[in-house]
């Protein structure tokens, strides 16, 4: 056993929550933003300015022709192993062997794709680490255990995972539709609380895909926690903690609520007030990439995608158009409620003693 654990550590292969659900989980997230995000964006901006790079075909294979967002929604497979592999320190060899495999693990898990992507992913870069440099035909012997062990393990696992993970998150799509008061408080609250912890919130509701109203509660849920701890931080950290925290991240709190989970309960509070609002009142809804679901404001990414919904909603009839209500809610919901409630709740707080000023200070 010592024996196999200094292999293990000389592989640099470290079996732990951190490795594999922080780490991993979040170089998913960049791998999909990379790829699959991006290819969006710019599909939508081609179709509302008219652009005639961005529409028209550019490539042509296996007779589907692709335009330039196309060919970026393609690789968001090979795009999200290799960044999976890059965050597990895969030597070069294993790294680009992940190409094949996040393709193959992709498209055998089917809607479910990105958590059959991150299950067989690790596996392979792993496996594929461990054979590494071992033989004098490394050149040879990596890539084929790699790929070899990728693509086998896809076979097996991929559908199952792609099949169980789309179950899950059509459950909680239905019941949001069924329940839009609870389930709106609920999922707002929880995506909330994985944007702010060093998970990605943006992974998981790839993996579940997360859309319509339960993706609508989620843009809610991670807005409140990026434009709440903004807001009622900015007597601390002035206009750089405003925009590190508000189309950053809200996970640079992590720390300070190590040291002081209290200032966490504004903006979790008003994620459940919030979520709601969008299901109940708005009927905010998240129709366009589900990984921007967990976005929030970062980058503006959740608000470009309910947009991209929209338009998506509009071209095929099922949406007569875009409102001035659609946009009063997405609005409120993302910016105006959380800039208002958050700092009235950390108001309480304070009283009461339980923040202080200096608690929310960033480093």
């Amino acid at each position: 056993m010592g024996k196999f654990k200094a292999f293990l550590k000389r592989k640099d292969i470290e079996i732990s929550v951190k490795r594999y659900l922080v780490d991993a989980l979040g170089a998913m997230a960049q791998g999909l933003f990379c790829s699959l995000l991006i290819g969006t964006i710019i599909n939508t901006v081609g179709a509302q300015f008219k652009i005639p790079f961005l529409t028209e075909k550019v490539a042509t294979v296996a007779g589907i022709d692709y335009t330039v967002g196309g060919l970026a929604t393609a690789m968001s497979g090979p795009a999200m192993a290799v960044a999976i592999g890059y965050a597990l320190n895969c030597p070069p060899l294993v790294l680009f062997s992940l190409i094949t495999v996040g393709f193959a693990s992709n498209a055998l898990g089917g809607a479910g794709g990105p958590l059959a992507v991150l299950f067989v992913a690790i596996l392979a870069a792993e496996i594929g680490k461990m054979v590494s440099k071992e033989t004098k035909i490394d050149i040879l012997v990596t890539p084929l255990v790699t790929i070899g062990a990728g693509v086998l393990f896809s076979y097996l696992f991929a559908p199952g995972l792609g099949t169980a993970a789309m179950k899950l998150g059509t459950l909680i799509m239905w019941a949001t539709t069924q329940q839009p008061l609870l389930m709106g408080i609920l999922v707002s609250v929880l995506v909330g609380i994985a944007l702010t912890l060093p998970i990605s919130s943006a992974a998981i509701c790839a993996a579940l895909g997360l859309t319509g109203l339960a993706g609508g509660a989620a843009v809610a849920g991670c807005s409140a926690q990026m434009i709440g701890f903004a807001v009622m931080s900015f007597k601390e950290n002035k206009w750089g903690g405003l925009v590190s925290q508000g189309i950053g991240t809200s996970m640079l709190q992590m720390g300070n609520i190590i040291k002081n989970p209290r200032i966490w309960i504004a903006p979790i509070v008003t994620s459940a007030i919030t979520g709601p609002l969008a299901t109940c009142v708005f009927k905010l809804q998240m129709n366009g990439a589900a990984v921007s679901s967990g976005m929030g404001t970062c980058g503006l990414v959740g608000q470009i995608g309910v947009y991209t919904g929209w338009v998506n909603d509009v071209a095929s009839g099922t949406k007569a158009g875009i409102t001035s209500f659609d946009w009063l809610g997405l609005i409120l919901i993302s910016f105006v409620l959380p800039a208002i409630l958050c700092p009235l709740i950390n108001m309480l707080l304070v009283k009461i003693g339980w923040v202080k000023e200096g608690d929310m200070k960033l480093s």
